[in-house]
């Protein structure tokens, strides 16, 4: 990455290109190829009234370029002081518009730059105006000293060869006579002094001092030697007079084993005088939302809504199963479905405080990111833009499309928002369209935080627990900026953990937690611990292990909106409904719940049903959905509860997420349905309740522990044996592992995979994949291109198979299983015989069939075997929760039935549903799974026939 910096002469821009070099080394291969500097009109002029540069001493920083032998580009300051808000909107005639007009000539000039270096250790102002100009020209902010200890940057300046003199002063216990024109060295003890006596910065950043670097290590052919000067008195004041030093004299002394003299080099120095014409990314937009989406009215759109001042708001496809047309259609579509409850609620994005994007593949993060910046841009959000997290998520598997977007939304316009773009050592960048956190109240709503090396923006090495240590870190910088802390602050935590997890990695991220966060907690302070989830996703940004997201409350004196304001005072009254449920279940109570309060302020709560408790509940086995009633039931009540232990009203909900695994057999719109009818019984006892209309809560679908990746019917469990996969460092082979046996173009190898797989077995979460391979699906030698060919062209394959199948039989595909025979053996069919899934229509043979034309053999050999296939099908894996689900036995008859058809020479016998099954449930699209079985069987008749 190619670096021009902006310098001003002084110390901090100077160790603010070492520290480029520092990093460069590390990860980003920063190299700095050119310099820019911005100076008064008139050359007499040594300082300008101006919030964001320095130009003392600008006659000097000329000769830059011949100590550095680099270009130097230099323009005259023609604007002022116009936009003088803290975030800066572009303004004809203002002092950055200069900068702007310089880092475009740079640019065109030198098309490799890709990044710009400054010194803003503390100002907002500053650094927001320089990250204003990079966004604008596609650049990148770096800003290595930003939010560091300045009393340790001013000791490491100094050790590491940085020798800048003072060139102004205006700070109590600085004089004019006494200070100006020494050395940082010889200042350090005085300032160290005065920051304890007067609380000065030690680093100038208050304005107290400014320096111009004479020499640094950068400064390879010659070092910068001041001849004559003469102070300049601004200010005589008793208590801090303010003074400058003027260059009068200065020459340039070559340094032994330069790599090139110090001659005139005319060619090292550009003047850019041109006006720029503004250009701004914002009008450049790949595509226009409010016209793309109109090609996808036709997507079944759900939305939900909490809360009135402050609320949730979701979107999302439902029964996307035939709706979706790809990951960039189905955002468009639920964005645009958001703008437009928006604009019916008489708000806009700039009323957005944070964004859930859940999307179905991280592989597709970047066109998700294209979309997202078409909707939510800087100019919409002039507060600055909502904090965010992305996660992946099984939504397909769900048949709630590939994307889902979730917001937090206030009707006041009052949030402070900190949005950092440069990349620094502070804590990761935000470079986009959302900010590290967002405060509105007393809340603090924080961005999803990755274990990322804040300075090269790459994931910290060590694994998983110091992934969870650097994220914890990072947490803490931004919370440091709002003056709390996670430590002291925190309500509520989330924990996304990859699948790719193993079992000891996943109790040591939760050990980590544990030692590093919640045992430091202040609990005199905040009363209790912060209520923590963890949810388990199929993968995070970056390829990381562990995101977190905090929620801090943060006590405010400031005459915005304060926590009491947000929420009504009508609280809940339940009824006698309900009061058998509270003596029914008031012993889960404690073990099901997490809570969090803050003098009746803040209420985090955390309702978690694991199989234990769900047995409980569901105290007489039924069918799934009866189950699952209860269970609403259930959680609908122990939030009344918890609502009136705590004093809060139902419009005191400002976020209800409702978690459910994908593997659960009950479907998410069953689901929604059930906690609609629970919440519409507990109306009828609570009249605070209001009910109809959109839901107020999400339903988000989840990967559970893939150490339970199946689980075990609870009915089930004392009968079935306990096994646990237990995979082995450096001998099992790992999620991990299994990427880096494939060169770039995708090419397998076969030698190293199979040597994993005899030593330590396969993960359960990359088991599938592995499998195709191992039962020759794919030529280990194929490339990822060749193998995403030849899958679609099985899939096509099997379509028509299936399709064929359909036409003999239309209960193949229909969602149904045959358990009762449809066809005698001389070919005549049965009429309505009983089938698993619901009647079967009376239609049930071909064309030719019902015109009398009598039936192949093959064919009335194949119909003879589907009820057969049925029969096993039902008695196969009965134990898991998986074949609860009547979709996922009618995929195993599927396979199974379409398989017989092609084998004529074995057609079906018992015991293929046992080997089908586990493929079955390992891979996620049917024809894969049947191909797969395909080769099973070849392998398996071979070795018969041997």
């Amino acid at each position: 990455m190619e670096v021009v910096a902006l310098v001003s002469g002084g110390k901090d821009s100077c160790f603010a290109m070492m520290r480029c070099l520092d990093y460069g080394h590390k990860a980003r291969q920063l190299q700095v190829v050119a310099l820019a500097n911005l100076i008064p009109l008139d050359d007499a002029v040594d300082e300008l009234d101006s919030y964001m540069y320095q130009t003392v001493g600008h006659q000097i920083v000329v000769s830059y370029a011949k100590c550095m032998g680099l270009p130097l580009f230099r323009r005259r300051i023609r604007g002022s002081t116009r936009e003088q808000g803290l975030k800066y909107n572009v303004t004809a005639g203002d002092e950055v518009e200069d900068m702007f007009a310089l880092l475009s000539e740079v640019k065109r000039k030198i098309p490799s730059i890709s990044a710009v270096s400054s010194g803003a250790i503390a100002s907002d102002y500053q650094r927001l105006r320089v990250e204003s100009v990079c966004s604008r020209l596609g650049l990148v902010s770096l800003a290595y000293l930003w939010k560091q200890d300045q009393t340790l940057l001013l000791e490491e300046m100094i050790r590491r060869g940085i020798v800048a003199i003072t060139v102004k002063v205006a700070a109590l216990g600085l004089k004019p006579s006494s200070h100006l024109g020494k050395e940082l060295a010889e200042l350090k003890c005085h300032l160290l002094r005065m920051n304890e006596n007067y609380g000065i910065n030690v680093c100038g950043e208050g304005g107290e001092y400014e320096t111009l670097t004479l020499d640094c290590p950068l400064f390879h052919n010659a070092r910068i030697i001041l001849d004559d000067s003469e102070v300049i008195l601004h200010s005589a004041d008793s208590i801090a007079s303010v003074g400058i030093l003027h260059p009068v004299a200065f020459h340039l002394e070559h340094k032994p084993n330069s790599s090139s003299s110090v001659q005139e080099n005319s060619s090292c120095l550009y003047n850019v005088d041109e006006n720029i014409t503004r250009t701004d990314l914002e009008e450049n937009q790949t595509f226009d939302p409010v016209t793309a989406v109109d090609a996808y009215t036709h997507i079944d759109l759900c939305i939900s809504k909490t809360g009135k001042n402050l609320r949730s708001t979701g979107c999302w496809i439902q029964d996307s199963n035939s709706a979706s047309l790809g990951l960039k259609e189905d955002l468009v579509a639920v964005l645009s479905r958001i703008d437009n409850q928006l604009k019916e609620d008489g708000l806009g994005w700039v009323n957005v405080l944070y964004v859930h994007l859940y999307i179905s593949s991280m592989k597709e993060f970047g066109l998700a990111n294209e979309v997202y910046v078409s909707f939510i841009t800087e100019k919409k959000c002039y507060l600055g833009v909502p904090s965010r997290s992305t996660i992946e998520l099984p939504l397909v598997q769900a048949g709630l499309g590939k994307a889902y977007v979730e917001v937090l939304v206030s009707d006041k316009l009052v949030k402070r928002v900190l949005h950092v773009q440069s990349i620094s050592c502070w804590a990761p960048s935000c470079i986009g369209p959302y900010s590290q956190a967002t405060l509105y109240g007393e809340i603090l709503y924080m961005a999803g935080q990755l274990g990322l090396d804040p300075p090269t923006m790459k994931l910290c090495s060590g694994g998983p627990t110091a992934e969870l240590e650097s994220a914890l870190q990072n947490s803490e910088a931004v919370a440091n900026a709002f003056s709390c802390s996670i430590y002291t602050s925190a309500i509520h935590f989330l924990v996304y953990c990859s699948t790719h997890l193993t079992s000891d990695e996943k109790e040591e991220v939760k050990q980590t937690l544990q030692s590093s966060y919640i045992t430091r907690l202040d609990c005199s302070k905040t009363g209790s611990y912060p209520t923590v989830l963890y949810v388990f996703a199929p993968d995070l940004p970056k390829g990381a292990r562990v995101e977190i997201k905090p929620i801090l409350y943060v006590p405010t004196d400031d005459d915005g909106v304060t926590t009491e304001e947000m929420y009504a005072v009508l609280q809940p009254v339940l009824g006698e409904a309900w009061s058998h449920w509270s003596a029914r279940y008031s012993d889960l109570h404690e073990s099901c719940c997490q809570i969090h309060t803050i003098g009746g302020k803040v209420c985090s709560a955390l309702v978690s049903i694991t199989n234990d408790i769900a047995s409980k509940i569901c105290s007489t086995a039924g069918q799934p959905e009866e189950q699952m009633k209860a269970i609403t039931r259930f959680c609908a009540f122990q939030l009344a509860k918890i609502l009136v232990d705590n004093q809060f009203s139902w419009d005191s909900i400002t976020m209800l997420r409702f978690y459910y695994s994908v593997e659960h057999p009950v479907a998410a719109d069953t689901i929604s349905r059930a906690f609609s009818e629970a919440f519409a019984d507990l109306a009828e006892a609570d009249r605070s309740l209001k009910t109809g209309g959109v839901p107020f809560y999400n339903i988000v679908p989840m990967l559970i522990d893939p150490d339970t990746v199946y689980p075990v019917r609870p009915e089930c469990r004392d009968d079935t044996p306990k096994t646990r996969f237990k995979p082995m460092p450096r001998r099992t082979l790992s999620p991990r592992r299994w990427k880096l046996l494939f060169n770039e173009e995708g090419c397998l190898d076969i030698a190293g995979m199979i040597k994993r797989v005899q030593r330590g077995g396969v993960h359960p979460t990359i088991k599938g994949e592995v499998w195709e391979f191992l039962l020759g699906c794919y030529d280990p030698k194929s490339t990822t291109e060749q193998r995403n060919q030849l899958r679609q062209q099985r899939r096509l394959e099997y379509e028509k198979l299936k399709t064929k199948c359909r036409e003999m039989d239309t209960t193949v595909g229909s969602g149904r299983v045959i358990t009762m025979p449809v066809i005698t053996e001389d070919g005549q069919p049965i009429e309505d015989p009983s089938s698993n899934g619901g009647a079967r229509p009376s239609s049930v043979g071909s064309e030719q069939e019902t015109n009398g034309v009598p039936l192949p053999k093959e064919v009335i050999q194949w119909k003879l075997t589907l009820h057969q296939i049925g029969l096993d099908v039902n008695r196969t894996d009965r134990t898991l929760v998986y074949y609860e689900r009547q979709e996922n036995l009618a995929r195993l008859w599927d396979i199974l039935a379409v398989y017989s058809w092609i084998d004529k020479d074995i057609g079906y016998c018992q015991g293929m549903s046992d080997l089908c099954s586990p493929i079955s449930i390992l891979l996620e699209h049917e024809a894969d799974a049947f191909w797969c079985f395909e080769r099973l069987m070849r392998r398996v008749i071979i070795d018969w026939f041997n």
